[in-house]
């Protein structure tokens, strides 16, 4: 995955959106992506019923219980144009992979329009989180996965009296997560992740 995460410039040339599926739940995925460093590209989660979209393409390895490691590439008009496996122990060769998706890109009769643009993560000023806080914790791997641990600051108001304090202030209460975007406050927890993933700089 950090291949595709390095590649995800040419994909984006060529119109191609990545997507990434398992039968794994959202949750593993986000702890997955972190682990790596970090996967801003949509992963999906085949979880229940389990494998049903695998088994929608073949690749639901029954015996096993988990898909087959495989890339399927569909053009613009919904025709797929490549289908591959290298097995679950298998490899990708990712340089080739985004080499077939510009040759697919430049087969394409019609002008494609180009695949809509993070907006940038301007605005978001701090994030709030406590500690041992399951909430906290979602938004913190948002941030990793969409490299943003450079651009987002966070202060642990569990640790930060301070910054408790800066959190009631601006908030009205000491609730986290808490994200500061122009001065306000956004404390729902899917909506500051939502937030994240709509202007993130590095979403492929």
């Amino acid at each position: 995955m950090p291949e595709v995460e390095a590649l995800l410039p040419r994909f984006r040339a060529a119109h191609t959106q990545v997507l990434g599926v398992s039968i794994d739940s959202v949750f593993s995925h986000a702890n997955w992506g972190q682990s790596l460093g970090g996967v801003s590209f949509p992963l999906l989660a085949d979880f229940h019923p389990k494998g049903e979209m695998a088994k929608a393409y073949g690749l639901y390895l029954d015996n096993a219980g988990i898909t087959d490691r495989a890339t399927v590439v569909i053009d613009a008009e919904g025709v797929v144009r490549h289908a591959s496996s290298v097995t679950p122990a298998g490899r990708r060769d990712i340089g080739e992979l985004a080499a077939l998706c510009e040759q697919i890109d430049s087969q394409h009769g019609s002008k494609l329009d180009d695949l809509p643009k993070p907006q940038g993560i301007a605005g978001a000023e701090m994030l709030y989180v406590k500690s041992s806080c399951g909430h906290s914790r979602k938004v913190l791997l948002a941030r990793d996965n969409l490299h943003l641990a450079d651009a987002l600051p966070v202060k642990n108001v569990t640790d930060d009296a301070t910054a408790r304090d800066a959190l009631v202030k601006l908030a009205g209460k000491d609730q986290a997560p808490c994200l500061i975007v122009g001065g306000k406050p956004v404390q729902d927890t899917d909506a500051i992740v939502q937030f994240l993933v709509t202007n993130s700089t590095d979403l492929g």
